[in-house]
C-alpha cells in the first residue's frame, strides 16, 4: 500500500492550524447566545405569565367591586341574570364576579397548590366569561361584525390559552415525553 502526503495548502485540505472565520465565530456567538436566552426563558416565562395572567383577573375584579367603574358591567350583570334564571343580578352580580376574579388571580399570583385552586376557580368565571356569546348574541355580534364588548369577550382566547400554558405546568401528573 502506498501512502501519500499531503501538505497544508493542497486542494481540498484545510490546515489542521486554520482559525475559523470572523463569520463562524459570529455565529457561534449567536448559538451561544440564543441558548442562554432559551434557558433563561424556559426557567422565567412561565412563572411571569402565571403572575400577569393573576394580576389582570386580580386588578379586574377589583374594578368590578366598585359600582360604576368597571365598563363591563351591563354585561356582568345581564349574564348573571340569564345563568341564574333571574335570581342574581345587579350589585350582587357585580360582587360575586369581583370575588371570584380576585380570588382566582391572588391564588395564581401565590402558586404551588394555591394555584391549581385559582385555575379552578377561573375555569368558573371563564364560562362566565364566555356565556355571553350564547346568552346576548345581540351585545356580541353587529351586521358588520363583533361589537366592541363582543372583542372584549373575544380577546379572553389569549387569557384561556395563558392559563392553559400554566395549568401545565402547576398541575401534577406525569412528566411529558420528550
Amino acid at each position: 500500500m502506498t501512502s501519500v502526503t499531503l501538505r497544508p495548502g493542497a486542494a481540498g485540505v484545510i490546515p489542521s492550524t486554520a482559525r475559523p472565520s470572523l463569520i463562524r465565530h459570529a455565529f457561534d456567538l449567536e448559538a451561544r447566545a440564543e441558548a442562554a436566552l432559551k434557558v433563561l426563558l424556559q426557567r422565567w416565562s412561565i412563572p411571569l405569565l402565571r403572575i400577569a395572567l393573576g394580576a389582570v383577573f386580580a386588578v379586574f375584579g377589583i374594578l368590578k367591586a366598585f359600582p360604576g367603574v368597571s365598563p363591563i358591567e351591563p354585561l356582568v350583570v345581564a349574564t348573571w341574570e340569564k345563568l341564574s334564571f333571574g335570581l342574581v343580578g345587579g350589585q350582587t352580580a357585580m360582587m360575586l364576579t369581583a370575588a371570584m376574579e380576585v380570588l382566582a388571580g391572588l391564588l395564581i399570583i401565590v402558586g404551588a397548590g394555591f394555584a391549581r385552586v385559582g385555575l379552578i376557580v377561573l375555569a368558573v368565571t371563564f364560562v362566565g366569561i364566555l356565556s355571553p356569546i350564547v346568552l346576548l348574541p345581540q351585545e356580541v355580534f353587529a351586521a358588520t361584525g363583533p361589537t366592541l364588548t363582543g372583542q372584549y369577550i373575544f380577546k379572553d382566547a389569549v387569557l384561556i390559552a395563558a392559563a392553559l400554558v400554566v395549568a401545565g405546568r402547576v398541575l401534577r401528573g406525569p412528566a411529558p415525553r420528550v
